[in-house]
This record gives C-alpha cells, sequence and structure tokens, in this order.
C-alpha cells in the first residue's frame, strides 16, 4: 500500500491505537518518524520508543503507548501542514494548540523537529507539523 502522507499516517495510527487501547504500536522508520517520536516521548505522550530491524531488513519504529488511569494520554492529534498545503509559522507566530489549554505543537525548523515552544525559545520558524493534545 502506497502512502502519500507518511506523517499523518504516524500520528493517526498512534492516535488509533491508543483509542484502541493497545501498548504497542510499530511503524515503518524514517527520521523524520523517530524525531517526532522522541518529541512525544521527551513530551509525556508516549512511554518509550525504540528502533528495530524486522526479517525483511526494513527498519521498524517500535513506540509504546502510555496510559494515565486507564486512560491514553494522547487524545487527540491534528495534522497541519498536509501536502498539498504548506502551513509555515514565523518564530514569534507559533500557533497556540486548543487556545493554550494544553498540547503542543510540533515545528520542523532548519535545526530540526522541535516544539513550538522550543522553537520560540530559540527564535526558529519553520513548517507546522502537527499539534497534539
Amino acid at each position: 500500500m502506497v502512502v502519500t502522507d507518511p506523517v499523518a499516517d504516524f500520528i493517526i495510527r498512534i492516535k488509533n491505537a491508543s483509542l484502541a487501547r493497545k501498548n504497542l504500536v510499530e511503524v515503518r522508520w524514517s527520521k523524520m518518524k523517530e524525531s517526532l517520536a522522541e518529541i512525544l516521548v521527551k513530551e509525556g505522550y508516549l512511554e518509550k520508543t525504540k528502533v528495530k530491524t524486522d526479517e525483511s531488513k526494513f527498519k521498524i519504529l517500535e513506540l509504546e503507548l502510555k496510559y494515565k488511569d486507564k486512560n491514553p494520554v494522547l487524545n487527540d492529534v491534528k495534522r497541519i501542514s498536509k501536502p498539498g498545503v504548506r502551513f509555515y509559522a514565523k518564530a514569534k507566530k507559533t500557533p497556540h494548540v486548543r487556545k493554550g489549554w494544553g498540547g503542543i505543537t510540533v515545528i520542523s525548523t532548519s535545526a530540526g523537529l522541535m516544539t513550538g515552544a522550543e522553537a520560540k525559545k530559540r527564535n526558529l520558524g519553520g513548517e507546522v507539523i502537527c499539534q497534539v493534545w
């Protein structure tokens, strides 16, 4: 199956697995997906991440989901910049998640993927990838 938007597929797989109360999710590896997973671990939305190789020699990213009182920590995700319509933000104008009620914005900058707060602190703008809450 050909996936036209691998990042959207990645975040939707995590969301669907958490709603189905799964413990593990396996997705095809890429540098961007690994960076996004590390951000989600650092921000407390995932328990841990691990890169492994399957029997066909492809890298697989294994994600362990996080739950609090049997409820998923990751409630929802929203893909902002899409392959057909890119969305960019300047350093001082990174979008807020749910009007400041919690969550993170992930931005692809010249220094790599980072949260909106970190990008604002480092005075970096870039492509707004997604929002997680």
